[in-house]
């Protein structure tokens, strides 16, 4: 990575934390297990919809018991809206039984273990751990993050794994869990996925996509 691009890396950070200063995990949770299962549910899901699912199953739904003591038809009816509901709840009680089995009902807090439940990739571990534990494991690299980076000119990648290998030798490990929420927040507002508001982007003048997409807004005009 050359110091360019770090130096960049650098310049985005302080400007996004000045501008979207109350970002946050967007998952409604009141605790790590509750973010797991949130987690797994919004794939390929919006967050909107998976906290108003949630707003009505963990008030049902407490403990990982809770979730084998169901029928798994049951299961899918509550998480239905959510889409692919059927693998998510067979994850989710997949997940429920390991945490059950192996980890004594605690919800573990370790890459290595998390990665051995159910359902949970790296994103999803770096999610639980990052915002309920609070330990930096490594960059959520979601739709918008993926996006962003590229856009940005942080990663050429295009595998979520390979792009978070980029953004770790970016971005300050201090910053791995907040970082991923200034782009989200970004991402929503103005770094949109078909039409980017790049004449209202407070990153405009460092961003090396800024004049394709103004280019193209100009022909279009």
């Amino acid at each position: 990575m050359n110091s360019e691009k770090k130096q960049r890396a650098g310049e985005i950070i302080e400007r996004l934390k000045r501008e979207y200063p109350d970002a946050h995990c967007a998952l409604e949770h009141t605790n790590a297990f509750e973010l797991l299962i949130a987690t797994i549910l919004s794939a390929q899901c919006t967050d909107e919809r998976v906290n108003l699912v949630t707003a009505n199953l963990f008030r049902k739904y407490r403990l990982p018991q809770d979730y084998l003591d169901v029928l798994q038809e049951e299961l899918e009816r509550d998480i239905h809206s959510t889409g692919f509901f059927r693998n998510k709840a067979k994850n989710i009680r997949g997940a429920c039984e390991k945490i059950l089995t192996n980890f004594g009902g605690e919800l573990p807090a370790t890459m290595e273990e998390l990665l051995t439940l159910n359902g949970v990739a790296r994103k999803t571990a770096n999610v639980v751990l990052g915002n309920a534990f609070n330990i930096a494991s490594g960059v959520v690299v979601d739709t918008h993050v993926s996006r962003l980076s590229q856009r940005l000119g942080l990663s050429e990648q295009t595998v979520p794994e390979k792009i978070e290998k980029d953004l770790q030798q970016l971005v300050p490990r201090e910053d791995w869990i907040m970082f991923p929420h200034w782009l989200i927040s970004h991402g929503r507002k103005i770094c949109q996925a078909r039409k980017p508001k790049c004449l209202e982007c407070v990153l405009a003048d460092i961003c090396p996509s800024f004049e394709i997409f103004t280019n193209n807004i100009y022909k279009q005009k």
